[in-house]
């Protein structure tokens, strides 16, 4: 497992992770996300919704890796989208993601 989902893993046991999109919208709205994790499967109403609101809300959204690998990052079963809910881990985790994306 990459340094990415490991680090995923350790922002859910922090509390500072938010998973699935009823709890993804919630967390948006009342303005504690600081950074979203949008899966590369995520089925194309997942993706528009979640793509307005980072827009609107001024979110950034990074895609990376499939709902499989980052619903088990976080002990879950598969998740299309998370929420990152502290800006220390987002500032971390977005680095992280671009490498991993990079090395796709």
């Amino acid at each position: 497992m990459s340094k990415f989902y490991s680090l995923l893993g350790l922002c859910k046991k922090a509390g500072k992770l938010v998973g699935g999109e009823v709890a993804v919208e919630n967390a948006i709205r009342q303005k504690t996300a600081v950074l979203l994790f949008l899966a590369g499967d995520a089925s194309g109403n997942t993706r528009k919704k979640f793509n307005n609101s980072s827009a609107y809300y001024k979110i950034p959204l990074v895609e990376v890796g499939d709902k499989d690998s980052l619903g088990s990052a976080v002990g879950e079963e598969i998740r299309a989208i998370l929420a990152i809910t502290d800006a220390g881990f987002a500032k971390k985790l977005k680095e992280l993601a671009e490498e991993e994306k990079a090395m796709e």
